[in-house]
């Protein structure tokens, strides 16, 4: 089974996928293939390069992913799980504090620490990188160089943590999307859990296509009528004209139970397009791996 994470060695998407991996108890058939940045993930999932995907979808301090859901919408991905993930920035460099002239991360490591950066550092350069650690690997070319990375990549990489918990914020989390191919039932099939204990979550797209008033109210209020409990709504530009939105929703229960399946064949005619995304187990904040 390959899966494909955002690269090089020592990203906290691979971090994801072997919590996910070990979760599943996957680790003997899993093999990784690293990719330069999300959108080559799911390129790779369709051109048939892997069996699995894994992505970040949002965090706690930045929000949302564009690109992953700019990439859920355009293609024919599907979600199969998910995972969530501590984000323990670090600043890793080969030379001192007061070496460093230029800090290199993802939009989003670089996002969840700018008013650290901006306190400890004001002077540096921000570069952004594909990954957290394709900067920790550049940062090991030049001691004035410094990465926004995990504590687990400065060993993968032989940098100095020369600052710990560099993040904004103290609790800081990434949620994570497991993705296979829209036809792959056999995988799907393979990795579906029998224990009917599990919660599940749906995330669907819909599109409104015409404006008027109380269109996105009529749409929630089937989710209300219906006792099904919101867990995520959030719009998103539709690339037409501006203005026009598309929205991601997620919603506790799976699409097989007859409440949910009601919900969505009434919502369907109010809307000009309506995605499913996946019916998954929830992730067990009980069991996340720090």
């Amino acid at each position: 089974m390959i899966i494909g994470v955002l690269g090089p060695k020592g990203t906290y998407t691979e971090k994801a996928a072997r919590q996910w991996i070990e979760k599943k108890e996957l680790e003997n058939e899993a093999v990784l293939e690293y990719c330069a940045d999300i959108q080559d993930v799911f390129f790779l999932l369709e051109d048939g390069g892997c069996d699995i995907g894994v992505v970040p979808m949002e965090n706690s301090i930045e929000g949302s992913v564009g690109v992953t859901m700019d990439m859920l919408m355009e293609g024919e991905a599907h979600i199969i799980g998910e995972t969530v993930v501590t984000i323990e920035h670090c600043l890793l460099s080969r030379g001192k504090k007061e070496d460093i002239k230029i800090i290199l991360s993802h939009p989003q490591g670089i996002g969840q620490c700018r008013h650290s950066l901006k306190e400890h550092f004001p002077d540096a350069e921000l570069r952004t990188t594909g990954s957290t650690s394709h900067a920790a690997k550049l940062s090991t070319e030049f001691e004035e160089m410094a990465a926004i990375a995990s504590p687990d990549t400065a060993e993968v990489y032989g940098l100095n943590i020369v600052m710990p918990d560099i993040q904004d914020r103290k609790h800081n989390h990434t949620r994570f999307v497991v993705i296979t191919k829209l036809d792959d039932d056999e995988l799907k099939d393979k990795l579906k859990s029998d224990d009917p204990d599990i919660a599940y979550k749906t995330s669907i797209i819909v599109y409104l296509d015409r404006d008027r008033p109380g269109a996105l109210y009529s749409i929630l209020g089937e989710f209300a009528k219906s006792n099904i409990n919101l867990t995520r709504i959030e719009s998103r530009p539709s690339k037409k004209v501006l203005g026009d939105y598309v929205f991601y929703i997620d919603f506790e229960g799976n699409i097989s139970d007859a409440i949910i399946k009601d919900a969505i064949y009434n919502i369907e005619p109010q809307v000009g397009m309506l995605k499913m995304l996946g019916s998954y187990p929830e992730f067990d904040s009980h069991c996340e791996s720090n």
